[in-house]
C-alpha cells in the first residue's frame, strides 16, 4: 500500500486488534472493579482504539479528552498541549488511553500535568509500544502489542493526516 510516498505493509489485522482490545479491557475491568476511573483518551491517534476499548469495559467509568501533539512526518517533533482538560482529575483514579508510546514523552508530561493537578492514581494503557519507548521511566500498565521501531498507520494512526480510517496497522518498508 503507498501513502504520501510510502509503501506500506500490513503488520496488525483488525482481528488482532479486536482480540487484544477485548483483552485489554478485561483486564481493567479486574483492577477497577470497585473504582469508577476517568478515562483520558490522548487526541487524534487514539479515538479509534479509546471508542473500542470504552465499548468493551464494563466497569463504570468516566471519559474526558486531551490533546498533544508531537509528530511531524514520520519524525517527532516538539510536544506542544493543545487542548486540556475538561473536568476536574482531583482525587480520581485517571487511566490514559494512548494510540502509541514512541518515545514516552507525551505520556510523561501528561502524567505530571495530572499529578500537579491532583488525580488520585495515573496508569496508561497504550495500543502499541515502540522498543525505543522502554528506556522513558514510564511504563505503561496495559500494553496492546509491543513493536519495533518502524513508523506505523492506521486503526487511528496517521501519516501527515492520511491512514488513520484503515481498519488494520500498516508498517513503512524501509527503502520501499
Amino acid at each position: 500500500m503507498k501513502l504520501n510516498g510510502l509503501t506500506f505493509k500490513k503488520y496488525l489485522t483488525a482481528s488482532h486488534l479486536k482480540n487484544r482490545v477485548k483483552k485489554l479491557a478485561e483486564k481493567i475491568d479486574l483492577d477497577y472493579q470497585k473504582k469508577t476511573p476517568l478515562l483520558l483518551p490522548v487526541l487524534n491517534g487514539s479515538f479509534i482504539f479509546a471508542a473500542d476499548l470504552i465499548k468493551q469495559l464494563k466497569v463504570p467509568c468516566k471519559v474526558s479528552f486531551v490533546k498533544h501533539a508531537s509528530y511531524e512526518g514520520t519524525a517527532g517533533g516538539q510536544l506542544k498541549t493543545i487542548i486540556g482538560l475538561n473536568e476536574s482529575v482531583f482525587g480520581q483514579d485517571v487511566l490514559i488511553v494512548e494510540d502509541i508510546m514512541d518515545t514516552g514523552e507525551t505520556l510523561k508530561r501528561v502524567s505530571e500535568e495530572l499529578k500537579n493537578l491532583g488525580a488520585k492514581s495515573v496508569e496508561f494503557v497504550v495500543l502499541l509500544q515502540k522498543e525505543k519507548s522502554k528506556k522513558n521511566p514510564i511504563k505503561p500498565k496495559y500494553i496492546g502489542f509491543e513493536i519495533t521501531n518502524e513508523f506505523v498507520v492506521g486503526y487511528g494512526l496517521d501519516h501527515n493526516g492520511l491512514g488513520r480510517n484503515f481498519p488494520d496497522v500498516y508498517q513503512v518498508v524501509p527503502n520501499g
